[in-house]
């Protein structure tokens, strides 16, 4: 029996069943107002089409009004709005369409007509990129958009590994080592302390091939993840490849973009029927791996080794050169790759010399090890607008390892932003050698980082930590200013949900990985139903912002608006200014009368570099500027309004006549103000309570209407 939108059901209800079923996942990088805005265009499109409906929204504060295994099997179709990766296996039989979020904001009637006529899916793979769909951007940018989202996957589930690993050895090291002219920092065998070091060697291993496998799981769902975790380990293994330094992360970029798009490729080759079932468990992962790694071997491996074998005798043939241009040099190659090719070749050149007693070129060598972890460490705590909380954290542990001369601290940071990453660490580097090199520093032992002077392997001490010192502001300074630069040039995508990497800048204050990252903390339960919603309502999970059971957050009452952050001291019927600077510093003013306000120039400035990384304009008429700064003394949100309206840089040309304006404390604990910004933000896709906020006559008025959010 065909649904009354022409849908041939894949549900399980029966057949007398009228109303068609559908779910919904939304989704976006940062999983606040544009994941929530999605949820409800799509409810109030299945209300009026008459269809029931139930959204799960995939926020930042965790996953909301989940899909039961009853949903999937009764449900007739599925549409995926995600900017995201979303799991796709639940969905096997059923029809699905995947685009992204945008779609389900703007065109929420066209994907549930389009999902009439959407494949079946089959249950391959785990996760899906969105896939193009009208109204997507080009090609291009839909290529460079899975390709950035595939490789900060891939840095997302390496980080652990780069942590544990780094860590682990640099306390094994500074607990259990002591130095030895012959062996750098050595910890006794068969000791606690070498346990420990195992330990995180372990994890140091791992990382590169886990870098590898997600960014290929990403491209290439399941299937991909084998082929792109062993063609890492081959490409950090230099062994298999007559080279003494494996390619390292770079290689294992490389190669868990080539086996994504291998896997792709080997997908679409027609088999018999009766092959399909294993190819993605047994034919896929067999054939992938086999080519991709004998690929590396004997196609890409041997102009590696031959490369970097004519690069050590070319060092050699420098040192009668001016120390300070080998020093610059060493630098350079030290801070390129961190652990990689490059690195370990300058780092072996060095630690080779020590022997003959030329110590100066380790000196060189071991004062740039240390710049990378400390200098990216040390963005991310005088910029830290710029980082997500996961890199803030990894940024703190980054200082820890490069104290001990672990460069691979940095190595998380390179991989998602390598354009601005890896350029301030080669100019880093190069100064912290240059230095090292022009002072004569000398060291003892093939190690690098503060960790060998403090032992005592080190001559030249005064020297060695000016070089370092100044070769990590420099780095530090250049990463934020070349990041600052590129964040300013990203627009296109409105509100909060801004471009990554900014969430904190969204008032996410999470970390965002390459699969959109993800808060532990979840919202009150909403009142949800898997029942067929009676004649012309929707079945949906995701309506008004909280059901008649949803309790008030942090137990405010009732007669308190967004939790008590809007009072009527913050509301203004009309916004006296005509643009968008003149209006965010008129609501920093309102803001400032509550008294949580210490510093209105600062509030206004942090919302205002905001604004030039995308605008806040989300369209609808309505603007959510917003800051993050210790220029406020606890959250407080401010409402005004605009008869004209203000020209906001909206993406659909509106001006901005509801403004919204929410500030917290850069020290902002728990997730209370990302509750309030997703209620928020869904709630005001209600054209009914848009309508009554512009009409309502006073103060009093406007905060009786804003108290319908629960």
């Amino acid at each position: 029996m065909t649904s009354p939108a022409g849908l041939p059901p894949t549900g399980g209800g029966s057949g007398e069943r009228q109303r068609l079923k559908l779910l919904a996942v939304t989704a976006c990088p940062t999983g606040i107002a544009h994941t929530y805005m999605a949820a409800e265009k799509l409810s109030q499109a299945a209300e009026q089409l008459g269809i029931d409906i139930k959204v799960e929204t995939q926020g930042s504060i965790g996953a909301e009004n989940v899909l039961t295994d009853n949903d999937v099997r009764t449900a007739d179709g599925v549409i995926i709005a995600a900017d995201k990766d979303v799991d796709l296996s639940r969905f096997a039989g059923k029809r699905v369409v995947t685009v992204g979020v945008a779609e389900g904001i703007h065109h929420p009637e066209r994907l549930i007509e389009q999902v009439r006529t959407a494949p079946v899916h089959g249950g391959g793979g785990g996760g899906t990129s969105t896939s193009p769909s009208a109204g997507s951007s080009g090609g291009g940018g839909k290529e460079r958009s899975v390709g950035y989202k595939a490789l900060m996957n891939g840095v997302s589930y390496m980080i652990p590994f780069v942590v544990v690993g780094g860590l682990l050895i640099a306390i094994s090291l500074s607990l259990g080592g002591h130095t030895d002219p012959s062996g750098g920092l050595v910890i006794p065998k068969d000791s606690f302390w070498m346990d420990v070091n195992n330990i995180g060697v372990i994890g140091f291993q791992l990382m590169v091939p886990i870098l590898s496998g997600y960014i290929a799981y990403a491209i290439g769902d399941r299937p991909a993840l084998v082929p792109g975790m062993v063609g890492g380990w081959i490409a950090n293994t230099g062994s298999l490849y007559d080279s003494e330094a494996g390619a390292g992360f770079i290689g294992a970029i490389v190669t868990g973009f080539l086996a994504g798009y291998l896997v792709l490729w080997i997908k679409k080759v027609e088999v018999p029927k009766f092959v399909r079932p294993i190819m993605p468990i047994i034919v896929i992962p067999i054939v992938a791996t086999t080519a991709l790694g004998l690929f590396f071997i004997y196609v890409i491996g041997k102009p590696i080794s031959w490369v970097f074998e004519h690069l050590t005798d070319w060092l050699g043939g420098m040192t009668g050169t001016s120390a300070v241009l080998l020093g610059a040099i060493l630098g350079l190659m030290i801070a390129f790759d961190m652990g990689g090719p490059v690195n370990k070749t300058a780092f072996l050149f060095g630690a080779g010399l020590i022997a003959t007693g030329n110590q100066e070129v380790m000196g060189m060598c071991a004062a740039a090890i240390p710049v990378m972890p400390l200098g990216q460490g040390l963005a991310t705590l005088i910029r830290k607008r710029l980082y997500t909380e996961q890199e803030r954290e990894t940024g703190l542990a980054s200082l820890f390892m490069g104290l001990f001369g672990i460069s691979e601290g940095a190595i998380p940071f390179a991989a998602a932003r390598p354009a601005q990453v890896i350029p301030a660490n080669m100019l880093g580097g190069a100064v912290a050698g240059a230095l090292a090199g022009l002072a004569g520093v000398e060291d003892a032992v093939p190690h690098g980082g503060p960790i060998v002077a403090v032992l005592g392997a080190v001559s030249g001490v005064p020297m060695f930590f000016v070089a370092v010192v100044i070769g990590t502001v420099v780095t530090a300074l250049t990463t934020v200013a070349l990041i600052d630069v590129s964040e300013r040039r990203r627009r296109g995508q409105s509100m909060v949900d801004g471009l990554a990497p900014q969430p904190e800048l969204a008032l996410a204050g999470v970390g965002v990985g390459a699969d959109g990252g993800t808060a532990t903390a979840h919202a009150p339960a909403q009142r949800t139903s898997s029942a067929p919603a009676s004649a012309g309502s929707a079945t949906v999970g995701t309506g008004d912002s909280a059901s008649s059971d949803s309790k008030s957050p942090a137990g405010a009452s009732d007669d308190e608006v967004l939790s008590g952050y809007l009072t009527a001291q913050t509301v203004k019927v009309q916004l006296d200014s005509g643009d968008k600077e003149a209006a965010i510093r008129e609501m920093a003013g309102l803001l400032a009368a509550t008294g949580k306000v210490t510093d209105v120039e600062e509030l206004v400035a942090t919302a205002l570099r905001r604004e030039e990384q995308g605008t806040t304009g989300l369209g609808e008429e309505i603007a959510i500027p917003h800051a993050k700064t210790d220029a406020v003394t606890a959250p407080v949100v401010g409402f005004a309004r605009s008869a004209e309206g203000v020209e906001w840089g909206s993406l659909d040309g509106t001006k901005a006549k509801l403004v919204f304006m929410i500030s917290v404390p850069e020290a902002a604990a728990g997730d209370e103000h990302l509750r309030i910004l997703a209620l928020l933000s869904r709630k005001l896709m209600d054209t009914g309570f848009r309508e009554r906020l512009m009409t309502a006559p006073d103060e009093a008025a406007v905060l009786d209407v804003l108290r319908e959010i629960r």
